[in-house]
C-alpha cells in the first residue's frame, strides 16, 4: 500500500529496537502465551467498573467546596430525594384526594423511603380526617392558606406533590429502590383517573437515566464499531486472517484498559464512556499504520526481515504519536471536574496498553496467522498514486489561498469560542445534568415545568457555624429567621428554609398563622418551643445540630438568573453580610456555601479552565514530541496546522449550530488534537526521510505515498468510530460524536491542502521540472 520505491535499507548493525522486534517475530507463541495469561485477571478487574453520574462524582475529591460539603453532610446526613406529582384540574376534589392518599400509601410500602404530603401533615393535625366534601373543603383552606406548602413543593397550581426521601447507602440499593418506586406507581400512571397524570422528577432519576443510557450507548456503539472494523479491514486487506489479528489485538487492548480502571477504582460516567471508544480508535489507527507498511513487502523479500524492518521503521512515529496522545490526555488531570480528570488518566493508560499491544501482540498474531502481503493478495488503494501525482503541484499553485484561508477560518473559530467583547458572547456552558438527557422525554419536560411553577430545583445549603453552642439562642434564631427572609425577598430565590421554618409550621398547624412575631420578647418562648419539638421529633432535626448546637443550616432553592458559581456564592454571602449588620447576634457566626447547587455551579466554573489548560498542555506536549523527533521547531509548528485548524473550525460549527460546551463537548479539543496528531507525525517522519537528500516535492511525494493512504484510512476510522455516538440518546454524546467526526475529516483535508501549502511557503522552493 506504499510506493514501490519504499524498500528496506541495506543491512546494518542492529540496534535495540531491531533486536526486540526480531525477538518478537521469532518467538510469537511466547508473546501470545503472556497475553493469554493476562486475560483472566483483566476480565475480573474490568467487571468491577461501576456506573455513577451523580453530581458528587463530578467534583474532584479535595476541592474546597466538595470537602466542605462532605463535612456538612456528616452533621446533616440525609438521603436522596425524588418528587411525585399528582396532577388534576381540581387537586382538592374528594375523589382526587382519595387517589392521592392511595398513591402515597403505595409509596410508603416501598422499603427505605419516607413520603410526605400535605395530606399527611393535615391528617396529623386533624385526627379522623376523611376526604369527603366537608373534609376536602377544610383541607383546601389549610393547604392554600400559606406559602409553606409551595416552598416545600407540596402544593402547586393544579398539582399536589409528594416528596420522597430515599435512605440507602449504596448506589446499587438506590437503583433498586427507584425501580421499586416505579413499580409502585405503575398502576397510577397507567390509569391515573380521576387524576390527569402522575409524574416523577428528581436528580436520582436523572442520574439513573444517564447511567443506563450510557451503558446502553456503549453496548450499541461497540458492536457497530466492530462491524465497521470488519468491513474496513476486508475492504483494505481482503484477508480474514488479517481481520482476526486486528480484532484480537483491539479486544485485548480495550479489555486491559477497562481492567486498569477497575483496578484503580474508577467509575463509569457519561464522560468516561468515551474512553473505550477513544482507545478503540487509536489502537485501530495504529495497527493500520503498521500493517499498511507490512503488506507492502516487495516480491522476493524475506517476510521475516520485512516484518522486523516494519516494526523498526514504524517504532519512532508510532511511539511518538501514542506518547504525545497519552500525555496529552493526561493533561486533563488539570481539570477540577472529576470524570474528566479520571478520563485523562484512564485514556493515558489505554495509550500505553495500545503501544504495548501494537508492537508485541499484533506482530505475533501477524506471524502466527501468516497474514498475506500485497504480493500475495491485492489490497485497496490503487487510486492513491494518481492523487499523489497531482497534490504537490496543486498545493503549490494554491498556497497563498490555502494558508491565508485556513488562518482566517481559525480566527473565526477562536472568536466563536471566546467571543468578541461588546459584540459576541463566549460560547454557552451547560452544567445542569438535566440538559444531558433528551429534551423530549417526560422526565425532562416534567422537571422543567416543576422548576418554572414551583420555585426551581437548584438546592444550595447555607451552613452557619455558631460559636458557643448557641444555635437555639433566641437572638441567634431571630437572626437566622431574618437571613431566610432576606433571601426570599430576591426574585431569583424560590424558597429559603431554616430552623425557624419549623416554628412557622407549628404555628400554622396550630391555627396561629405562619408569620413569626416581630417582638423580641416573644422569641425566648419560641426558642424553647423549638428545642422541645426537636427533642420529641427526631425526624425534624435536619436544620440544627443538636449534638453540639454549633451548626445550623438554611436550605436555599434558586431559580435561573444567578451568574454561575461566583454569582451564587457572592449572592448568598452578600445576603449574609447584610443580615449580620442588622442582627448583632450573628456577628460571631460564619457562613459556608455548600451542597449540590454550589457543586453544580462549580462544574461550569471549571469547564473553561479545563478546555484552555488541557488544550495548552496537550499542544505543548505534542510540540515537544515533534521537536524531539524532528529536531526543528518552526516547521513542526506548521505540522500542527491541520489539527488546530480542525479544532477551531469545529468551534465555529458548534456556535452556528447552537451546540454548547458541556462535560462531553469540552473534550473535543484535546480528543481531536490527541488523535489527529498521529497523522502529522507519520507524515512528517516520512517527509524527513526524503527531505534529507531530496527536494520539497520529492519529500512531499514520498510522505504522501508512504503515509497518505494510511492517513485517509485512519481518518475514516476515527470519524466512523466517533460517528457511532450519533446514535446515542444522550444529547452531549450525540453532539460530541458528530462534531468530532467532522473535525477528523477537516483535519485530513488540511493534511493534504493547507499543510503542503505551508511547507512550500516555508522552504521557498518551486516544484521540480
Amino acid at each position: 500500500m506504499v510506493g514501490s520505491d519504499y524498500r528496506m535499507p541495506p543491512k546494518r548493525r542492529r540496534g535495540p529496537v531491531a533486536s526486540a522486534a526480531a525477538a518478537i517475530v521469532d518467538h510469537p507463541w511466547l508473546v501470545l502465551l503472556v497475553w493469554l495469561l493476562l486475560v483472566p485477571p483483566a476480565v475480573f478487574f474490568a467487571l468491577r467498573v461501576q456506573s455513577d453520574n451523580s453530581v458528587d462524582r463530578l467534583i474532584v475529591s479535595g476541592d474546597a467546596d466538595e470537602r466542605a460539603t462532605r463535612q456538612f453532610r456528616t452533621l446533616f446526613p440525609e438521603g436522596d430525594y425524588v418528587v411525585f406529582l399528582a396532577e388534576a384540574d381540581d387537586p382538592f376534589a374528594p375523589a382526587v384526594l382519595r387517589r392521592v392518599d392511595a398513591l402515597e400509601a403505595a409509596l410508603r410500602a416501598v422499603p427505605h423511603v419516607k413520603p410526605l404530603s400535605a395530606l399527611t401533615i393535615y391528617r396529623e393535625a386533624h385526627a379522623g380526617f376523611t376526604p369527603d366534601e366537608a373534609g376536602a373543603r377544610s383541607f383546601r383552606a389549610f393547604a392554600t392558606g400559606t406559602r409553606l406548602f409551595a416552598k416545600q413543593g407540596l402544593v402547586g397550581d393544579g398539582v399536589l406533590g409528594i416528596p420522597v426521601e430515599i435512605d440507602v447507602a449504596r448506589r446499587e440499593d438506590l437503583t433498586a429502590t427507584l425501580d421499586a418506586l416505579d413499580a409502585a406507581i405503575a398502576p397510577f400512571t397507567d390509569a391515573p383517573a380521576p387524576l390527569s397524570a402522575v409524574r416523577k422528577i428528581g436528580g436520582p432519576y436523572v442520574d439513573l437515566y444517564l447511567s443506563r443510557e450510557t451503558q446502553r450507548s456503549t453496548l450499541l456503539y461497540m458492536p457497530l464499531f466492530a462491524a465497521f472494523i470488519v468491513l474496513l479491514n476486508l475492504f483494505l486487506y481482503r484477508s480474514v486472517r488479517t481481520l482476526l489479528a486486528f480484532l484480537v489485538t483491539i479486544a485485548v487492548t480495550v479489555l486491559a484498559t477497562e481492567a486498569f480502571a477497575g483496578a484503580v477504582g474508577f467509575v463509569s460516567t457519561i464522560v468516561s464512556s468515551l474512553v473505550p471508544l477513544t482507545v478503540l480508535i487509536t489502537c485501530t489507527a495504529t495497527l493500520v499504520y503498521i500493517h499498511s507498511l507490512y503488506v507492502a513487502c516487495p516480491e522476493g523479500t524475506d517476510r521475516r526481515e520485512h516484518q522486523v524492518f516494519t516494526l523498526r521503521n514504524k517504532f519512532l512515529p508510532c511511539t511518538a504519536s501514542i506518547f504525545a496522545a497519552g500525555v496529552g490526555f493526561a493533561a486533563l488531570r488539570v481539570s477540577g471536574i472529576r470524570p474528566i480528570r479520571d478520563m485523562g488518566t484512564w485514556v493515558a493508560a489505554g495509550m500505553g496498553i495500545t503501544w504495548l499491544a501494537s508492537f508485541t501482540l499484533f506482530p505475533a498474531l501477524e506471524r502466527v496467522l501468516k497474514t498475506p502481503v500485497q504480493s500475495e493478495r491485492k489490497t485497496a488503494g490503487d487510486w492513491w498514486p494518481r492523487i499523489v501525482d497531482r497534490l504537490p503541484g496543486a498545493s503549490y499553485r494554491l498556497r497563498f489561498v490555502l494558508v491565508p484561508g485556513s488562518i482566517l477560518l481559525m480566527l473565526c473559530g477562536l472568536g466563536a469560542l471566546v467571543g468578541i467583547p461588546g459584540t459576541i458572547e463566549p460560547m454557552r456552558l451547560e452544567t445542569d445534568s438535566l440538559d444531558y438527557i433528551d429534551h423530549h422525554l417526560p422526565l425532562y419536560r416534567d422537571t422543567r415545568r416543576f422548576e418554572a411553577t414551583m420555585g426551581g430545583l437548584s438546592v444550595s445549603e447555607a451552613w452557619v457555624r455558631i460559636p458557643g453552642g448557641k444555635a437555639l439562642d433566641p437572638a441567634v434564631l431571630h437572626g437566622l429567621h431574618e437571613f431566610t427572609r432576606t433571601l426570599e425577598r430576591d426574585p431569583r430565590v424560590g424558597s429559603a428554609m431554616g430552623p425557624t421554618t419549623l416554628l412557622q409550621w407549628i404555628r400554622y398547624v396550630g391555627g396561629q398563622g405562619d408569620a413569626l412575631p416581630e417582638d423580641p420578647g416573644a422569641w425566648p418562648k419560641l426558642a424553647a418551643d423549638l428545642e422541645q419539638l426537636l427533642l420529641e421529633r427526631p425526624e425534624l432535626r435536619g436544620y440544627v445540630d443538636l449534638k453540639t448546637l454549633g451548626s445550623a443550616r438554611v436550605r436555599v432553592i434558586t431559580r435561573a438568573g444567578l451568574d454561575g458559581y461566583v454569582g451564587l456564592k457572592a449572592f448568598l454571602e452578600g445576603a449574609w453580610q447584610d443580615t449580620v449588620r442588622r442582627e448583632p447576634a450573628l456577628s460571631g457566626c460564619t457562613l459556608s456555601v455548600v451542597g449540590v447547587g454550589i457543586l453544580q455551579a462549580k462544574i461550569a466554573h471549571y469547564l473553561v479552565p479545563t478546555l484552555t489548560q488541557s488544550f495548552a498542555l496537550t499542544a505543548g506536549v505534542i510540540f515537544v514530541a515533534f521537536l524531539l523527533v524532528f529536531r526543528s521547531g518552526v516547521a513542526r509548528l506548521m505540522a500542527m496546522i491541520p489539527s488546530v485548524f480542525a479544532i477551531l473550525v469545529m468551534f465555529l460549527v458548534m456556535r452556528t449550530t447552537g451546540i454548547a460546551l458541556n462535560v462531553a463537548t469540552i473534550l473535543i479539543a484535546s480528543t481531536v488534537l490527541g488523535a489527529s496528531e498521529n497523522d502529522q507525525i507519520h507524515f512528517f517522519y516520512h517527509f524527513q526521510e526524503k527531505r534529507r537528500d531530496g527536494t520539497t516535492e520529492q519529500a512531499l511525494r514520498h510522505a504522501l505515498l508512504v503515509s497518505g493512504r494510511a492517513i485517509v484510512f485512519a481518518t475514516f476510522i476515527n470519524a466512523g468510530g466517533f460517528l457511532a455516538l450519533a446514535l446515542s440518546p444522550l444529547p452531549p454524546m450525540r453532539q460530541f460524536g458528530i462534531v468530532s467526526a467532522c473535525a477528523f475529516l477537516l483535519s485530513m483535508i488540511a493534511d493534504f491542502s493547507a499543510l503542503p501549502a505551508a511547507l512550500w511557503i516555508f522552504f521557498r522552493e518551486r516544484p521540480d521540472s
